[in-house]
């Protein structure tokens, strides 16, 4: 990416409410994110709330419990954006606990920028956990769904 371009995109955040900003482009990928100079606190992703199964809970060398990953394939998000189990609040939602999905089926919505985003299943198989609540804000890479 040439450095005008980088310089643009780094003034047009400074300048707007967008706290941040990643582009991906053949080149490269480039993230800008503002600081405001105040110390933000980071929120814990709705993951660390999930109830974990007492056989899925593992000690540590030191003695403590760690949760292990769920078993399965994740999901995740290809973006930033607030997750949506139904095309509408009437809807019913795209997939439901112990239904089967086939690669490529549409199984929620992702909103992004006032785009909604159909994300589709990228394994075929069995949905066992659904791990974000319906309007929730999500973060790229967050896991959605765990497939067996």
């Amino acid at each position: 990416m040439d450095l005008r371009k980088l310089k643009t995109l780094i003034d047009l955040v400074s300048e707007s409410n967008v706290s941040e900003l990643e582009i991906t482009e053949a080149e490269g990928k480039v993230r800008i994110v503002k600081s405001s100079g105040v110390p933000m606190m980071m929120q814990q992703p709705a993951m660390a709330m999930m109830q974990v199964p007492a056989a899925a809970v593992a000690t540590s060398a030191a003695g403590e419990a760690v949760a292990a990953l769920p078993v399965g394939h994740a999901v995740k998000s290809p973006m930033v954006g607030t997750f949506y189990r139904a095309s509408s609040p009437d809807s019913s939602p795209f997939v439901e606990i112990g239904n089967v999905v086939k690669e490529g089926e549409t199984i929620c919505i992702i909103e992004a920028m006032k785009i909604l985003n159909e994300i589709e299943a990228d394994k075929s198989g069995t949905v066992t956990r659904i791990l974000s609540e319906n309007g929730q804000a999500v973060e790229y890479g967050q896991p959605l769904f765990i497939i067996e």
